[in-house]
């Protein structure tokens, strides 16, 4: 079988990742942010115990197909009201841990899909 590897034009990537921050085109950021393969919000809910459905409709503006939530070093599923703004509008939302998150969404970009990962760096 012959592989083929695809580079994506991808304006935000995901380059590392560890214990307490995320590393964006080559930017160590240590507070939670948002990034899709387009743009990126540093600004977003400071801790897992913070979110607010408003969290969830903020991420409407990006037009993702599927949200992937980072929920820091813990794995945890969200109340499905907080998650409802996405769930309505027909976007999926994946949850993990925040280093599988940016793994994830790393594969995902790199395939020119509309990802959106949110990660909770505590």
């Amino acid at each position: 079988m012959k592989l083929i590897h695809h580079h994506s034009d991808s304006a935000q990537s995901i380059t590392g990742h560890g214990p307490g921050f995320v590393i964006l085109n080559g930017e160590r950021i240590d507070k939670s942010l948002v990034v899709s393969p387009t743009r990126s919000l540093r600004v977003w809910a400071e801790s897992f115990e913070l979110l607010t459905a408003e969290h969830f409709a903020q991420l409407l503006v990006l037009q993702p197909e599927l949200v992937l939530l980072g929920t820091g070093s813990v794995f945890r599923f969200p109340s499905p009201a907080l998650t409802r703004p996405l769930l309505e509008a027909g976007i999926g939302v994946e949850c993990m841990d925040t280093a599988a998150a940016c793994r994830t969404y790393t594969v995902l970009a790199s395939e020119d899909r509309q990802v959106v990962a949110a990660l909770i760096i505590p």
